[in-house]
C-alpha cells in the first residue's frame, strides 16, 4: 500500500501549494515551464517542501521523459543506464529530466560526470538538495545550472494540506488538534501528512487536543547535525553574541540542544567568538571559555551545559573588538604578497661566526636593556615594506588601555 504522502502528492501546477515565488507568471522559471523549454537547475531547501513534487510536475509540462536517481543509493553505473536510454529517447527527439535526489551526496568526480551531458542538451538535469549548493557542489556543475531556493510551507499552505489528508481518510479533527498538527510539522508537507497518517493508524478514541497532544509529546525539533539548518540555528547564535543579545544567545543555544547538538560545537563556536569578536576587549572570555568546556568535559551535560550558558552570557554582554582578528587577516594578505622579502639583518640571528661576519644580528636593541622595556623606533618588517600599522584597538573595554600603550610605542603621543 502507497504512503499517504505518495497518494496526495500533487500532480500539476494548479495543486502545487507551495513555492508562489518561483511560481508566478514573471520568474524565469515559470517561463520556462510555460514555453516548455525547461533548463538544469539545482532545487535548495529544507526536506518536505516540494523538490520532487516540482521536479516531477516540470517534467510533465514540457512533455519529457522522467527518470530519478539517489545519490544516496546509486552511482556512476546508473548513471550510465540513463545516459544510453537518453540516447534511445533523443533519436524519438523527446527530451530526457533526470532527477538527482541529495545531490551533494555525489563526490566532485561523480558530479563532474554530469558536466558533458548537461552541455550537449542530452539531459536536463534537476538536483534537489538540502544542503548550501555553495558548499556541497563543484562550481564546474554550479556554473551549468540555476539554483533556486525552496521555501519551508507557511501555516497556511500546511493548513491546506492538512484539510486534503484529513478528507482522504475521512478523519475529523477539531480546530486547537489541527493547529497544532501544522505547528509540529516544521514547515515540512512529509511530515505533516505522517503524522496524519499515523494519527488514523492509532485509531484514537477520542482524537481531540489532548489526546493529540500526547500523541505530539516526542515530536523531534527540525534539526540536522550536518545540514544547512545546523548552521544557520549556529549563526543566528553567534550573531546573538556578537550583538549582545544575552537573550538570543541563550535562546539559539537551547534550540541546539533541545534537538541534539552536541553542546562541545557551542563549545567551540563561544571560543571562536572570544577571539573574533571579544578579543582584546576582554582577553577573559578566552578563559572563560575555554573554562566552560574543560568543566562540561568534567561534568558532563546538566551542568556542563551550565556552564557553556554562563561563558555564551559573559560573551553576549562583553565589550566587543575585533581589532586583532582584521589586523591578523592584513597581515596575511601582506605575508602572501611580501613571500620572497628576506628578514632584516638586524633580526636574524648570528648562530655562526660567518653569519655575524655578514652583519646578521647587528644593530639589534635589546628590548629588556631599553627604558621601559620597549625598542622605541626599532623596525620589525623587511625594508622594502617600511613599518606597517595592522592593530587599531576599539575604544571599548580593556582596549581603551591597550591603545594609548599602542600609540606610546608607535610614537604618536
Amino acid at each position: 500500500m502507497k504512503p499517504l504522502a505518495e497518494i496526495l502528492r500533487p500532480d500539476n501546477l494548479e495543486t502545487f501549494c507551495a513555492q508562489q515565488h518561483l511560481l508566478n507568471d514573471a520568474h524565469p522559471l515559470k517561463q520556462a515551464i510555460n514555453n516548455k523549454q525547461l533548463h538544469s537547475m539545482i532545487l535548495w531547501g529544507p526536506s518536505g517542501v516540494g523538490k520532487t513534487t516540482l521536479a516531477r510536475i516540470m517534467c510533465a509540462q514540457v512533455e519529457g521523459y522522467f527518470v530519478q536517481l539517489s545519490a544516496v543509493l546509486d552511482g556512476v553505473k546508473e548513471l550510465r543506464t540513463v545516459i544510453e536510454n537518453a540516447k534511445k529517447y533523443q533519436n524519438i527527439g523527446q527530451t530526457t529530466v533526470l532527477f538527482v535526489d541529495e545531490i551533494h551526496r555525489f563526490n566532485k568526480a561523480q558530479q563532474d560526470a554530469f558536466l558533458p551531458h548537461i552541455e550537449s542538451g542530452l539531459i536536463t538535469l534537476i538536483g534537489a538538495t538540502t544542503e548550501n549548493p555553495s558548499f556541497e557542489l563543484n562550481r564546474a556543475l554550479l556554473s551549468r545550472v540555476s539554483v533556486y531556493v525552496l521555501e519551508s510551507l507557511d501555516a497556511a499552505g500546511l493548513m491546506q494540506i492538512l484539510q486534503r489528508s484529513l478528507e482522504y481518510l475521512k478523519l475529523t479533527l477539531d480546530q486547537s488538534s489541527q493547529e497544532m498538527i501544522v505547528a509540529s510539522s516544521g514547515g515540512d508537507a512529509r511530515r505533516l501528512i505522517n503524522i496524519v497518517e499515523k494519527i488514523d493508524q492509532a485509531k484514537l478514541s477520542q482524537p481531540d487536543e489532548k489526546s493529540i497532544a500526547q500523541f505530539l509529546q516526542d515530536k523531534v525539533a527540525s534539526f540536522d547535525k550536518g545540514g544547512d539548518i545546523f548552521y544557520q540555528q549556529l549563526s543566528a547564535f553567534h550573531k546573538s553574541v556578537r550583538g549582545s543579545s544575552a537573550d538570543g544567545a541563550l535562546y539559539w543555544m537551547a534550540r541546539m540542544l533541545v534537538s541534539g547538538c552536541d553542546p562541545k560545537t557551542i563549545a567551540r563556536r563561544l571560543l571562536a567568538i572570544a577571539s573574533e569578536d571579544i578579543g582584546n576587549a576582554d582577553p577573559r572570555a578566552l578563559e572563560i571559555t575555554l573554562n566552560a568546556w574543560n568543566v562540561y568535559e568534567r561534568l558532563g551535560d546538566k551542568e556542563g551545559n551550565r556552564a557553556i550558558a554562563q561563558a555564551a552570557v559573559y560573551c553576549a554582554v562583553a565589550p566587543k573588538s575585533n581589532a586583532v582578528y582584521k589586523a591578523f587577516n592584513q597581515a596575511m594578505i601582506d605575508a602572501k604578497q611580501t613571500g620572497d622579502l628576506a628578514v632584516p639583518k638586524h633580526l636574524c640571528n648570528a648562530s655562526t661566526s660567518l653569519m655575524s661576519e655578514l652583519g646578521y644580528g647587528q644593530n639589534y636593541r635589546y628590548a629588556h636593556d631599553e627604558a621601559d622595556g620597549i625598542s622605541y623606533g626599532q623596525t620589525y618588517f623587511p625594508q622594502e615594506m617600511g613599518e606597517r600599522h595592522y592593530y587599531a584597538p576599539t575604544d571599548r573595554g580593556l582596549e581603551i588601555k591597550i591603545t594609548e600603550k599602542i600609540r606610546k610605542i608607535r610614537g604618536e603621543s
